[in-house]
């Protein structure tokens, strides 16, 4: 049954930036960016202040000056970082220990049974939301519903500092409505096939059989047949298996000379390598990403029998899956290679940062 299952997402809102803007008062209230200005820079995060220009995470540099010309730039402190989100757990097992970390930033708590005996998720949210305002001086989002599909997009509903339950009485309501860029898994690329195929919100892509769905979208289309109706039968794991290793360059300047990109892919992977070892991690899958000049990106993955590890192994690989990228038009901007291990995947692989949903319903924020 639904009502057996309370999994509330946290989800801190603009954490970098909100980090530095608590930590420098006189940040406060101003458009700044996470990242480095030069040329060659990228936004790591941005403000709510700044995401009002149009300023976003992944944007180059110089595209966000010119959104936002008095956008101030704040280099990042990965510890600092580190020690806050420690700070925010050390909250969160106050109520449960079944707590899933997605990122820095955002969580998965399972609290159907709670170390306080608090019968309503809802109250459990907003005493976390309150406690990492007070203790932290930080603000988060909150969202609440029956399984981790539902929670994550609650989450995004009223962001910043948001608050939102989904009751299982009107999920498919509000699933039927949802745009289908707003859907767990949909990135732009999936987005844009899937209107292709008559595809926009809950509704069409419930209309569509399991078998059409896993014809154009491989196992995903099982996930995205079980999330068009709300189900999503995967548990908060406490402990999460580390699924990939990856790491990649943003080039000095644009390139697409073959060369030169070999001498470049090569100390991706030399980096890669080192990570691996010294996470003594092995995985069967190599997966190239490479973004060009214009900032479209694309990723290319070969799956081997034997584990990669050394860089005689992957090298190789590397080489042939960059002989299929076609640069002559563009050049080339960042090269990335990953290694992961298929057996672990559950195909999610596209990350998604979407904004509020913005859908019209009555929420009932008591009912969980």
């Amino acid at each position: 049954m639904h009502t057996e299952r309370k999994i509330i997402h946290i989800d801190m809102d603009a954490f970098y930036a909100s980090v530095e803007q608590r930590d420098h008062p006189e940040l406060r209230g101003k458009p700044i960016a996470v990242g480095h200005a030069e040329k060659r820079g990228v936004v790591a995060a941005a403000s709510y202040e700044a995401r009002k220009f149009g300023v976003r995470s992944a944007m180059s540099s110089q595209k966000a000056k010119k959104l936002c010309p008095q956008l101030i730039f704040v280099d990042g402190r990965m510890e600092v970082y580190k020690s806050v989100s420690a700070q925010i757990h050390e909250i969160f097992h106050d109520y449960t220990d079944l707590i899933e970390p997605i990122s820095l930033d955002e969580a998965f708590l399972d609290v159907t049974e709670n170390k306080k005996g608090i019968p309503l998720a809802v109250d459990i949210a907003k005493e976390i939301k309150q406690r990492i305002r007070q203790e932290l001086h930080l603000v988060a989002s909150a969202g609440i519903s029956y399984n981790k599909f539902l929670a994550k997009i609650a989450s995004d509903y009223r962001k910043p500092d948001g608050l939102c339950t989904i009751h299982p009485d009107q999920a498919d309501e509000f699933i039927r409505r949802l745009p289908i860029e707003a859907f767990w898994g949909v990135g732009p690329i999936t987005a844009k096939k899937m209107h292709t195929l008559g595809i926009y919100n809950g509704e069409t892509l419930r209309k569509c059989s399991l078998e059409m769905l896993q014809r154009q979208f491989g196992k995903n289309g099982l996930i995205y047949f079980n999330f068009a109706r709300g189900m999503d039968d995967r548990p908060v794991e406490a402990v999460r298996i580390r699924k990939s290793i990856g790491c990649e360059h943003t080039l000095e300047k644009d390139l697409s000379a073959e060369m030169s990109l070999i001498i470049e892919l090569y100390h991706v992977a030399h980096e890669l390598t080192d990570r691996l070892k010294a996470k003594n991690f092995k995985g069967n899958t190599l997966t190239l990403k490479v973004k060009f000049d214009n900032f479209s990106q694309i990723t290319r993955s070969v799956s081997v029998e034997r584990p990669l590890q050394r860089l005689d192994d992957i090298l190789p690989l590397a080489k042939r899956l960059l002989k299929g990228v076609d640069y002559s038009q563009h050049p080339i901007r960042l090269l990335g290679l990953s290694v992961s291990n298929p057996k672990e995947e559950n195909g999610m692989n596209e990350h998604v940062s979407s904004g509020p949903v913005q859908l019209e319903l009555e929420f009932k924020d008591d009912y969980i």
